[in-house]
C-alpha cells in the first residue's frame, strides 16, 4: 500500500522566492519588498544555497522534478545568480533531466535584456507578470510597462523559451463582459500555451483594501464575478486552452508541473525569504515559513543555516484537509481513497450526496470527486462541507 504523503517516483519541486520588486502594486499582498539601494545579489546567494543544503538534509532521496523562482520580481536578479542558486540545487538534489524550471519575469525592456541570459542557465518555462493589454488598466494596477511592452516581451519570450505561460487580472472596476471577451482573445492570440487568469481580489494590508473600505474602489458584484468567470471558460475551452485548475488554462500537455505537485499534494521545498514548503519527514508531512523580511532572513541563515521561523509537523487531520482543499482545484479532482488513507476515515458519503444533489461536486468515471463549475465558485464551502 502506498504512502500517503510521498511515494518513491512522486514529483519533487524546489520553490526559491526573490523578494525584490522595483515597486509594490496595490493589489498586490505577495511578500514583497523595494530596496532603494541595489541588492547585493551575490551576498544574498550565499544564503540561499546555505537554505537549499539544510533543506536537502531534512529529504536527502529525493530527484527535484521542477523548480521555480517566484516573488517578488525573479526578473531582477542577474542571470548568474539565477544559476548559481540552480547550481546549489543540483549540488544536493539530484534534477531530472526533463525537469520544468519556471521564472517569473516582468515585461519591461530592463527585464527582458535578461531573457536569454536565463535560457543559458536553464530555464526553460518563462511566466510573464502582463496582467492587461490595456495602458490605463495597467497604470491602474500600479505595472511599470506598457500593454506595447508586454507583447513584446510576449514576442521576444517565444522566440526564446520551450514555454510560455503569462498571467492576467480580470473582473477589474466597470469592466464588461464584452471588453474581457476582446481582451482574453488578444491575450489567447499572442499564442502561450497556459494562461493564468486570475479575478481581481481586494487583499487586506493592500492599497487596495483601503480605497475598497473608503468606497473609492467598486469592484464586479458576486454576479458579474461569475458570469466574468464562466465566460472565461469558454472562451478558453473554444480556443483550446481548457481549464484544468480554477484559475489556471493550458493548451492540453502544457499545464505547469510545478504548480501541479503543489494541487496534487506532492512535495516542494520553499526556498527564500517568505517562503513555503511542505515536506515529508519520516513518515509525516511538515509544514514550513521562512522568515519574511529578507535582511532577517539572511541573518538566520548565516548563523542557523536556514531562515525557517516556523516547522509544524501537521495532524493527520490537516494534511487531509489541505488534500482537499488543493486537489479540488484541480478539474481532475481527488482520489477519494487518498484523503482516507490520510484522515484514517472516509469521506461522508451523505455528504457527497447532498453535495452532487445540488450541482456543486461529480464523481469522474475513474472515480475521482471533483466540483463542477458552480462548485469552483464556492469551494471553500464544498470544502468545509466534505471535511466536516
Amino acid at each position: 500500500m502506498s504512502a500517503p504523503y510521498h511515494n518513491p517516483g512522486d514529483p519533487f519541486g524546489v520553490y526559491v522566492h526573490w523578494p525584490f520588486c522595483a515597486a509594490k502594486c496595490p493589489y498586490c499582498d505577495f511578500n514583497s519588498h523595494v530596496r532603494h539601494k541595489p541588492v547585493d545579489q551575490a551576498t544574498f546567494v550565499e544564503a540561499y544555497a546555505r537554505e537549499i543544503a539544510h533543506m536537502a538534509s531534512l529529504v536527502p532521496d529525493r530527484e527535484v522534478t521542477s523548480i521555480f523562482f517566484g516573488g517578488g520580481t525573479p526578473s531582477l536578479m542577474e542571470p548568474q545568480t539565477v544559476g548559481a542558486i540552480m547550481e546549489a540545487v543540483s549540488a544536493h538534489w539530484p534534477v531530472a533531466a526533463d525537469a520544468e524550471i519556471t521564472l517569473e519575469a516582468n515585461p519591461s525592456s530592463v527585464e527582458v535584456r535578461r531573457f536569454k541570459g536565463y535560457r543559458q542557465r536553464g530555464v526553460n518555462r518563462l511566466s510573464l507578470g502582463v496582467q492587461s493589454l490595456d495602458d490605463e488598466q495597467l497604470k491602474f494596477l500600479g505595472r511599470l510597462h506598457t500593454a506595447d511592452e508586454a507583447r513584446a516581451a510576449i514576442e521576444l519570450a517565444r522566440e526564446i523559451f520551450p514555454r510560455l505561460s503569462f498571467d492576467m487580472i480580470y473582473a477589474r472596476p466597470g469592466q464588461t463582459l464584452d471588453a474581457w471577451r476582446s481582451e482574453l482573445e488578444e491575450a489567447i492570440s499572442l499564442a502561450a500555451d497556459h494562461l493564468s487568469l486570475y479575478q481581481l481580489t481586494i487583499e487586506a494590508g493592500t492599497p487596495f483594501f483601503d480605497l475598497h473600505r473608503k468606497g473609492r474602489l467598486i469592484v464586479p458584484d458576486q454576479d458579474l464575478a461569475a458570469d466574468l468567470y464562466e465566460l472565461t471558460g469558454e472562451v478558453t475551452e473554444h480556443h483550446g486552452l481548457p481549464s484544468y485548475e480554477i484559475s489556471n488554462y493550458a493548451r492540453p500537455g502544457a499545464e505547469s508541473l510545478h504548480n501541479l505537485t503543489y494541487w496534487r499534494y506532492c512535495d516542494y521545498a520553499g526556498i527564500g525569504p517568505g517562503a513555503h514548503g511542505r515536506l515529508t519527514v519520516d513518515g509525516h508531512k511538515l509544514a514550513t515559513a521562512c522568515e519574511r523580511n529578507p535582511e532577517i532572513w539572511w541573518q538566520r541563515v548565516m548563523v542557523e543555516g536556514h531562515g525557517m521561523r516556523d516547522v509544524e509537523q501537521l495532524l493527520e487531520t490537516e494534511a487531509a484537509d489541505e488534500f482537499l482543499l488543493m486537489g479540488l482545484r484541480l478539474r481532475e479532482g481527488i482520489d477519494p481513497a487518498r484523503f482516507e488513507s490520510m484522515a484514517g476515515r472516509p469521506l461522508n458519503p451523505d455528504i457527497i450526496s447532498t453535495l452532487v444533489y445540488q450541482g456543486l461536486i461529480e464523481t469522474s468515471k475513474a472515480g475521482r470527486l471533483r466540483a463542477t463549475q458552480q462548485g469552483a465558485l464556492v469551494l471553500d464551502a464544498v470544502v468545509a462541507d466534505l471535511a466536516s
